[in-house]
């Protein structure tokens, strides 16, 4: 009985000591978080849905380096793509390129201290972000920074949902082909992931960059019109609904995990009660425990107010993407969920480009093909096991 007090006062101290932990490291974190974004911008863009294509396109890119190579990624898996990566940032600094390599602690774990070493010895500059930290130990544990973002001679930029391992190039039996969608940048918007990146950069790195000389070439205005949105702390749910309120025909909203806010949700049933029209593509299969069953509860609703629910079946749905009408789409880093709208560094790119929302539409419609409608009734029909998944993961839903 004796031993039962002493765990039960324990319990509870910990969880005191998380709430504590959360809720100022919160606070913390909200009054140092500046909100940036850009004004209408010009350039080109071309998508990528599928991994073998982009990785391809991407490694040429990097291999034709003359000056430098900024990369940020949440995470770079230590297998076989990740050393081909490795192997042609190793080359190029060895060439004199100058290789800055900017990876989330705990979203790259395998990366380990020999491997950051034969980095370093070859000539790259190698830094971590967001590392687990005192005095918010729990709370720094959950902040990541999500971004995936690549600059080349300060005049091709790279950003979207790709990460760096075998998985994304349909190596993993369970999740394959991946489906995802990745932006590749030309034109004046380069520049501002190119600032994105310094200031992450800077905050992170032992070693600043000093020298700007080459960084910020002078660049062409493209045909496409464009602006970036990077976000964190809780700033994404403003964009979220500033988006939703514009829409006065149809929303399409693809993510692999659609766990929104409450102000975000009653947003899009709101869309629906005007006469919005909506759709939703998620997974069919997920990569991660209770997400679909999170998701569950809000996807049951929208149901039952009309809109239509796909879920993605020809391997795994991992595109983040928001279509306003014809007049915007997003396209970024960020998921439809409670974590990047409060917790990640996120950064997203909205597009006002009528013939690239046109190819973005036909992309969305292949996606539609591949998927098959979820039904209310699939929902609502009695499953203790499933009820009990839904719970558990209402309770973390803001962790998941």
């Amino acid at each position: 009985m004796k031993l039962v007090f002493i765990l039960s006062g324990l319990l509870i101290l910990i969880i005191i000591w998380l709430g504590l932990d959360f809720s100022l490291g919160r606070r913390k974190h909200l009054l140092a978080a500046n909100r940036v974004e850009t004004g209408i911008l010009h350039g080109e863009f071309e998508i990528f849905t599928h991994g073998k294509e982009f990785f391809r396109d991407y490694f040429t890119e990097l291999q034709r380096a003359e000056h430098h190579i900024h990369v940020l990624y949440y995470i770079v898996k230590n297998d076989h793509l990740g050393q081909q990566f490795f192997t042609i940032l190793k080359e190029k600094a060895q060439a004199g390129v100058r290789v800055c390599l900017l990876i989330d602690r705990l979203g790259s774990l395998t990366i380990k201290k020999k491997d950051v070493r034969e980095l370093q010895d070859a000539g790259i500059h190698v830094a971590f972000s967001n590392r687990v930290k005192l005095p918010f130990l729990f709370y720094s544990s959950q902040v990541r920074n999500h971004r995936k973002i690549s600059i080349i001679d300060g005049k091709v930029g790279f950003m979207g949902g790709f990460n760096i391992g075998k998985e994304y190039i349909d190596e993993d039996p369970f999740l394959s082909p991946w489906r995802d969608y990745q932006l590749k940048v030309t034109g004046e918007g380069v520049t501002f992931l190119q600032s994105e990146f310094l200031i992450d950069w800077d905050k992170y790195a032992k070693e600043k960059h000093q020298n700007k000389d080459g960084l910020f070439p002078k660049l062409p205005k493209g045909s496409i019109r464009h602006q970036f949105i990077p976000t964190e702390a809780g700033m994404l749910e403003r964009s979220f609904i500033q988006l939703i309120k514009k829409a006065d025909q149809s929303i399409t909203i693809g993510t692999p995990y659609f766990i929104p806010s409450m102000p975000v949700f009653k947003e899009l049933i709101e869309a629906r009660q005007r006469g919005v029209s909506m759709t939703l593509i998620v997974p069919y299969n997920t990569d991660h425990i209770l997400v679909q069953e999170a998701s569950f509860r809000y996807l049951r609703r929208l149901l039952k107010e009309g809109a239509l629910v796909y879920q993605y079946q020809n391997g795994f749905y991992h595109a983040k993407t928001i279509l306003i009408d014809d007049k915007i789409c997003d396209i970024g880093s960020a998921n439809f969920d409670k974590r990047s709208l409060f917790l990640n560094k996120e950064i997203n790119c909205y597009i006002y480009d009528p013939a690239f929302i046109e190819h973005l539409q036909q992309v969305i419609h292949k996606d539609i093909l591949d998927s098959k409608p979820l039904s209310l009734a699939e929902l609502t029909r009695p499953n203790l096991w499933r009820s009990v998944k839904e719970m558990v993961a209402s309770a973390i839903s803001y962790f998941l």
